[in-house]
């Protein structure tokens, strides 16, 4: 089965590991058997790739086309309209992947359908190619997307309008669904499609050597994620004044990084906090094993894969009880839920949980549960009734 994969959260040359969740997904589809791919992610247009121009000229920097992990990527570049561009972007987004989309077809890649990540602007997008090239369209929400994009009002009319259209709706946990279906979309046409967690990477490593790499010693706690407000980095380094012998490792990049470095300052827990920066997946197994505990302290997520990398080393995590985290904390082997998002609340949860921490290959066995394979077999079936309901042995996903 050929498949255009569909979204802007697409990892690229500059950019690594920026939705590595797509490229994961897609990449165990793959070898799961039966599907090739070939990838549109569209990048914001800038004028220039000067270093003068700070974040912006990494957009200008991104390949137009590149090859990852043997698939092809394109990536066409739309207009980013400033004080409009909320609602332009879905519109932009679909006009600079148009002529790809015409010059792949053209080139004998005829693709059965659209996969698309990411409902707002990239879905909107996805059904307006659909549409043009008559392709049905299967659209992931993936967090964001459905938690903040619908309290505006054109974009929730956007996205209900896709939702209409789309052949087929995925979500990346129940909460994600329980979301789009308050909004008005009908249940049964939504997938639950959980994502997994590699357990090849992320496997428990040697915790004493891995410690005396990174020279830790005493109480480690780890938070990884971008650094912005939502995240919750502030609550953590806040809990860190509470915490006297707790240091604290900070993986991530973003908008929040000298705010945060100056809260750390503040507290004078500077000496105990560092900041590692966005690293590649491929390092972030030792720094999950050296760690004794993850903390997710974010205000919203879809489908936190941290929390189950984590756990795939071997260390126990905390998390607000956001939607996907309640889904994968289901035990004391796998972590807390906070009870509320404050640094009280971590402190509290942090002392709880290593005052009799539970064993790190038990922690191990719950994020084994979760695999990729049941992921990819029910991505095949959600395609397969696509484009042929018989083949399913189910009924056709409904149309609007």
């Amino acid at each position: 089965m050929d498949i255009l994969t569909f979204s802007s959260l697409y990892p690229n040359l500059v950019q690594p590991i920026h939705g590595i969740f797509v490229e994961t997904r897609l990449r165990h589809l793959m070898a799961y058997g039966g599907v090739t791919s070939r990838v549109v992610a569209p990048r914001p247009w800038f004028f220039s790739g000067r270093p003068f121009f700070g974040s912006y000229a990494k957009y200008a920097q991104i390949p137009r086309q590149e090859i990852r992990q043997g698939v092809i990527v394109e990536h066409p570049a739309y207009l980013v309209l400033p004080k409009i561009s909320m609602t332009a972007q879905p519109f932009s987004m679909y006009m600079a992947a148009r002529s790809i989309v015409k010059r792949i077809l053209a080139s004998g890649f005829d693709f059965k359908l659209i996969d698309a990540h990411y409902f707002y602007p990239d879905g909107v997008a996805a059904i307006l190619l659909g549409r043009e090239f008559g392709r049905p369209v299967c659209i992931t929400a993936r967090g964001t997307d459905i938690n903040v994009y619908p309290n505006y009002r054109l974009p929730r009319r956007l996205i209900l309008w896709s939702a209409r259209r789309a052949a087929a709706l995925i979500t990346v946990s129940g909460g994600l669904k329980d979301r789009l279906v308050g909004l008005g979309v009908a249940g049964d046409k939504i997938r639950v499609l959980r994502n997994g967690v590699d357990l090849r990477l992320f496997r428990p490593g040697d915790r004493a050597a891995a410690r005396a790499r990174l020279n830790l010693t005493g109480m480690t706690l780890l938070s990884v994620g971008n650094l912005l407000p939502s995240k919750g980095h502030d609550i953590l380094i806040r809990a860190a004044a509470a915490l006297p012998d707790a240091r604290i490792l900070i993986v991530g990049q973003g908008p929040q990084a000298e705010a945060l470095r100056a809260l750390a300052r503040q507290l004078d827990v500077a000496d105990r906090v560092s900041f590692l920066g966005a690293l590649p997946h491929e390092e972030l197994p030792e720094l999950y094993s050296a760690s004794d505990v993850l903390v997710l302290a974010s205000e919203r997520e879809g489908w936190p894969n941290v929390l189950l990398e984590a756990m795939a080393c071997g260390t126990p995590v905390l998390s607000t009880a956001v939607s996907g985290a309640t889904e994968i904390i289901t035990c004391r082997e796998a972590g807390l839920l906070l009870g509320e998002r404050t640094p009280e609340s971590v402190v509290r949860c942090v002392r709880d949980l290593l005052g009799a921490p539970p064993e790190r290959r038990l922690t191990r066995a719950h994020a084994e549960k979760f695999s990729w394979e049941s992921t990819s077999r029910g991505q095949l079936e959600v395609f397969s009734r696509m484009l042929d309901p018989s083949r399913a042995g189910a009924p056709a996903m409904p149309h609007a």
